[in-house]
């Protein structure tokens, strides 16, 4: 199944219809725009489009937007802490723009080292894509597809914020820092990610 978040609101695709505040039955792409629609101007907070060929279903959603692929880590140190940036008053964890040419290994390597000063920077292994759209100042729907690797880090800490990205601070935060600190002020798929780095940590 894919999550996607549209202004913070829940759109889940999958085969089956899900326990969510509502669902449609997936017959053609209207019943996408349709959920769109209800996302972006009712109070809805989550909906569920479901049909047998979830491959078609995510097909057709992606035809809607322009694809941005983007890709960041979550880069631990060996206190288990994790590494976050602050950007426009936000919790974040670093990421960006993947440049033509580059692997998602690559751009995730090299967007933390920009963010936050730090260089050496092992990766690990990829943990999951995260989707969430928004809309570009001249009305292009942009689906933004951020590719999620587990990094180390081992070196000496010149973590400094990349100010001209707009952060303001670049900061190690330990479990239970991210779920008082973090959690309430950082973006659902931000919260999403990291849930699902820790149970991949439990198992």
């Amino acid at each position: 199944m894919y999550k996607v978040f549209v202004n913070e609101k829940k759109l889940l695709i999958s085969k089956h219809p899900e326990e969510l505040e509502k669902k449609l039955a997936y017959e053609n792409y209207t019943t996408l725009e349709i959920a769109l629609d209800l996302l972006e101007n009712t109070s809805l907070q989550e909906l569920n489009v479901y049909g047998e060929n979830l491959d078609e279903i995510w097909q057709e959603f992606q035809k809607l937007f322009r694809i941005i692929e983007a890709a960041g880590g979550l880069v631990n140190n060996p206190e288990g802490k994790i590494l976050f940036i602050k950007r426009l008053g936000k919790w974040d964890l670093p990421k960006g723009k993947m440049e033509k040419g580059e692997s998602r290994e690559e751009s995730a390597v090299r967007e933390i080292e920009e963010e936050t000063g730090l260089s050496d920077v092992e990766l690990v292994k990829f943990i999951n894509t995260t989707y969430h759209i928004y809309v570009e100042r001249n009305g292009e729907k942009i689906l933004k597809c951020t590719h999620w690797f587990e990094m180390n880090f081992d070196g000496e800490d010149t973590s400094t914020p990349q100010i001209e990205e707009g952060i303001t601070e670049v900061a190690w935060k330990t479990t239970s820092e991210i779920e008082d600190e973090v959690f309430p002020s950082t973006f659902k798929n931000i919260k999403l990610i990291v849930k699902e780095f820790w149970d991949l940590k439990k198992s």
